[in-house]
């Protein structure tokens, strides 16, 4: 029962300390779950992450489901999901019923504005170790870049995107495979 407590704890201060969804909260992650407590080494972290990254809902939420179940289950699994839920539960329910009376009020619009920079540091870096760890070069860095190129400069919706790369992948996987 400990080592769920300590999940919960983990991830509830990791959701109630950070400001910028999932990619934001990399480093705080990878701080407590590989560093701190040691409950998986570096290199199979970031790995996970390649698989997180698949799933579909918050990004946050299936990295402390991965880590919880990988450490205690299903009911690793329940506890820090909830620890990285509750947070953002509580701080949204506090800002539907308080933000609309503030929304306006110009210290407000300069504190967000001042956050924005924040974050998109706190993104950056995660990005950057996983173009580390995940060995990438100017060959592979074309597709990100031609990614936002396209999506940027040229209006391409991402899911013409997705779907050339899904085609693209089976169709190299079947002419491997043959």
């Amino acid at each position: 029962m400990k080592i769920c407590w300590q999940l919960f704890v983990t991830f509830f201060n990791i959701g109630a300390f950070t400001i910028g969804g999932g990619y934001a909260m990399l480093d705080m992650i990878e701080r407590a779950v590989v560093k701190k407590r040691k409950w998986i080494d570096s290199e199979e972290f970031w790995d996970s992450i390649a698989v997180v990254q698949t799933l579909p809902g918050v990004f946050a939420v299936n990295c402390a489901l991965y880590v919880g179940y990988k450490i205690k289950g299903t009911k690793g699994a329940i506890v820090s999901c909830l620890g990285a839920m509750i947070p953002s539960i509580v701080i949204m329910l506090l800002i539907a019923m308080f933000f609309t009376d503030y929304k306006d009020n110009p210290t407000i619009e300069k504190i967000f504005r001042g956050i924005r920079p924040c974050v998109v540091a706190l993104i950056l870096s995660p990005a950057l170790k996983l173009c580390i760890t995940a060995k990438v070069n100017w060959l592979t860095a074309i597709f990100p870049i031609a990614t936002v190129i396209l999506i940027w400069w040229f209006k391409v919706s991402p899911a013409y995107i997705i779907l050339f790369a899904i085609i693209t992948c089976l169709t190299h996987a079947i002419l491997m495979r043959n």
